[in-house]
């Protein structure tokens, strides 16, 4: 499997994800710049976090128009896998390949710190097989995290089995006081009905070393990979 993670300006977190993906899992990783429109053969596209094009308009909604958008959009409706990342959620949600919106979190402040997600779908590529009577620790970084959609909307997600996880105590418990932006009902990252197209807001590429003192990021990228080989 050949990944390959798209650069927009202002992406602060593409060079991370390229060092845990090829430095530190061994995978074949290509860069790819927003102005091309070539994926150079990579199969698994990632869009990392940052603030691309400054967060003007709102998040993501310039990057959408990116030529190299074009290509991404092809590759997800061909059944090719899609993963966008804090920044890179936003980005999906504004180019309508993922449900809902990211917003300002409830106490409009950026908020930075470790939370707990709590896996949701048994049948997703990165939670299936996995533990699910424990949380995973995994750090937030953004401003603009409080995921929002219809309640008709949130009723599909759940119907169709596109929650990935939700934000919850060190115990599992899902409720106000562990929703760090006021996400509707706690959702942190949800899938396409297809399950190729994946948003996660917090930045698992934050949580892959020993040396950070947390590797339940990496836990999760190797489960993706169990899961699609």
């Amino acid at each position: 499997m050949k990944f390959g993670v798209v650069t927009f300006p202002g992406a602060t977190c593409d060079t991370d994800m390229v060092y845990v993906l090829q430095d530190l899992m061994g995978l074949e990783t290509v860069a790819l710049w927003h102005k091309e429109e070539d994926l150079k053969g990579a199969e698994f596209i990632i869009l990392p976090g940052g603030f691309s094009y400054g967060d003007y308009l709102r998040s993501g909604a310039i990057a959408k128009l990116s030529p190299i958008m074009k290509a991404v959009m092809k590759h997800a409706e061909r059944g090719g896998y899609v993963m966008g990342i804090c920044n890179g959620f936003q980005i999906l949600t504004e180019a309508g390949m993922l449900e809902g919106s990211l917003s300002h979190n409830i106490g409009q402040k950026f908020v930075c710190k470790n939370v707990e997600l709590k896996p949701i779908s048994q049948n997703s590529i990165i939670t299936k097989g996995i533990d699910f009577s424990r949380t995973y620790t995994v750090p937030i970084a953004h401003g603009k995290g409080r995921f929002y959609a219809p309640e008709d909307k949130i009723k599909e997600l759940h119907d169709n089995d596109q929650i990935l996880f939700k934000y919850a105590s060190k115990e599992g418990v899902v409720d106000l006081s562990s929703n760090p932006n006021g996400a509707v009902e706690n959702i942190a990252g949800i899938q396409n009905k297809k399950g190729n197209v994946l948003g996660i807001m917090p930045h698992l590429e934050r949580a892959t070393s020993d040396i950070l003192g947390n590797i339940d990021g990496l836990i999760l990228f190797e489960n993706i990979l169990t899961n699609i080989k």
